[in-house]
């Protein structure tokens, strides 16, 4: 199993970027995918997750701001986000998880990562 973040960058306070995670060797509609992110100093934590059936979830600190969606056809999970704030740069990561949804949000959970995609937002 393979995951690659991709489309990271630097952006203006304001704009938006979409993250896209490539999922090789899982079909997406059958596994649970979650972004998380990661600043410098602290910790990894959650920012939205999508389960087998669709089903998704967005962290309080980004809800209207970002969306998670999934493209069968690609088999990619992807990340839109809008009205970037300059405390949303870190480094972003999707994982991969197979337990129960009430787990998503625990970077234990998850089973395989992607390599993270830098995120930037200057003020």
């Amino acid at each position: 199993v393979q995951l690659q973040a991709y489309g990271g960058g630097l952006v203006q306070a304001g704009g938006s970027l979409k993250l896209s995670c490539a999922v090789s060797g899982r079909t997406i509609n059958r596994v649970n995918v979650g972004w998380f992110r990661q600043a410098p100093g602290k910790e990894r934590e959650v920012v939205a997750a999508i389960n087998w059936s669709g089903s998704t979830d967005v962290a309080d600190l980004v809800k209207g701001r970002f969306t998670i969606s999934r493209d069968n056809a690609k088999n990619t999970v992807n990340l839109q986000m809008n009205n970037l704030k300059p405390e949303d740069t870190a480094i972003y990561y999707c994982g991969l998880y197979s337990s129960v949804w009430s787990t998503r949000g625990h970077v234990e959970a998850y089973n395989y990562w992607g390599q993270g995609t830098l995120v930037t937002v200057s003020s």
